[in-house]
């Protein structure tokens, strides 16, 4: 499984529109993300590679040691990022040097790049006379393209949404008072990697804690009484999924637990009745916010949710600091939370949704039980 060179020839084309409408007649990319949207093809994390498009709809793609099969590309190169085996330093001025040949010769007057990660090498190399042109940073442009999620980079993360539907029902099966954090760790690890039948792009997620908000596992154990917080992010094929549930350590969880579990499920409820195309995320924090104030026992002091894709935080954005507004193809994350010492440290539930052209569909239909 991995993305089509055909949706990605579309999604290319949505970046030649978006070129023509800002005046860029070429755009090279380094940000593996966005050289895998544009191509299908994602580098080995430690290796450099690079996506050029032209204003001609021509897209050349540098990559490390070999021709990758089936990418969204008119001219594939490749450069020596290892000699002897040995990975070489300096494969991001190899990579440029290798572009440079092919676009050597032409010019352009404005150049699209991604501008917190493309480098001097690439830019030396571009065709650009700095002297008459201008470089424009397209990235903010590419991360709100990138909202939109085409049916293969849905399929990608359903996979990885399979990862972490495996990895709840492990982890209820073997959580029980006095086991290790790192043990519970170890084991889901294991069983999102046997899910994925390979090994894992990226992190497995960031909250393995008992008895806390989350974090790193610990060396510690559970004890009864105690809530654990699960909050997984495994990335299969360059694409995340971030999901949470919460789990009693005993599976008794106390009347406070329940009461805060049951009002978390509202939020959901009003998500589900809230979301459609143009409606505002922030005021949708708000109402989130003032639903949960209810409570007394706990507080709620982190983000509503947010955007998923090849990045784990994308647009749009649940919080009080963005004045997103929802898009048909968004894939994002909804995790109310409440968290206290009376409640064991607290509680956080995350589902993931798809925005429709009517509401939302949930990606995350696996139970949210404490038990």
């Amino acid at each position: 499984m991995t993305l089509s060179p055909q949706a990605c020839r579309l999604r290319q084309q949505r970046v030649l529109a978006a070129m023509q409408e800002q005046g860029v007649s070429r755009l090279i990319v380094t940000r593996p993300e966005h050289v895998q949207y544009l191509s299908g093809f994602r580098p080995f994390y430690l290796m450099t590679s690079i996506a050029c498009l032209n204003a001609n709809g021509q897209l050349t793609l540098v990559t490390p040691n070999q021709i990758p099969p089936e990418v969204a590309a008119d001219d594939v190169v490749t450069y020596e990022a290892q000699w002897h085996s040995t990975l070489r330093p300096e494969q991001h001025a190899l990579a440029a040097e290798t572009l440079g040949k092919v676009i050597a010769g032409s010019s352009v007057t404005n150049l699209g790049v991604d501008a917190s990660v493309t480098g001097l090498h690439a830019l030396r190399i571009s065709g650009v006379d700095f002297s008459a042109s201008e470089v424009v940073d397209l990235e903010p442009t590419l991360w709100q393209l990138r909202r939109r999620k085409d049916p293969d980079e849905l399929a990608l993360m359903q996979k990885a949404i399979d990862c972490t539907e495996a990895m709840y029902v492990r982890a209820r099966e073997i959580i029980e008072p006095g086991i290790h954090e790192l043990d519970v760790f170890n084991e889901l690890q294991a069983v999102a990697v046997k899910t994925a039948g390979e090994p894992l792009t990226a992190l497995l997620g960031n909250d393995f804690q008992c008895n806390s908000r989350g974090g790193p596992p610990r060396d510690n154990r559970a004890a009864a009484g105690q809530l654990y917080i699960l909050d997984l992010g495994p990335c299969y094929r360059g694409y995340y999924a971030d999901n949470c549930r919460t789990i009693s350590v005993d599976g008794e969880p106390t009347g406070l637990q329940l009461r805060a579990w049951e009002l978390i499920q509202q939020v959901f409820a009003l998500i589900e009745q809230k979301v459609k195309p143009g409606a505002s995320s922030k005021q949708l924090f708000k109402e989130v916010e003032a639903l949960l104030g209810e409570f007394s026992h706990g507080v709620f002091p982190h983000h509503l949710g947010h955007g998923v894709g090849l990045y784990p935080h994308e647009a749009p954005h649940l919080n009080p600091f963005w004045d997103d507004v929802f898009e048909e193809g968004d894939v994002f994350t909804v995790e109310p939370g409440l968290y206290s010492e009376e409640l064991a440290h607290g509680m956080r539930l995350e589902n993931n949704y798809r925005v429709t052209a009517g509401g939302v569909q949930l990606l995350t239909p696996f139970t949210l039980e404490l038990v």
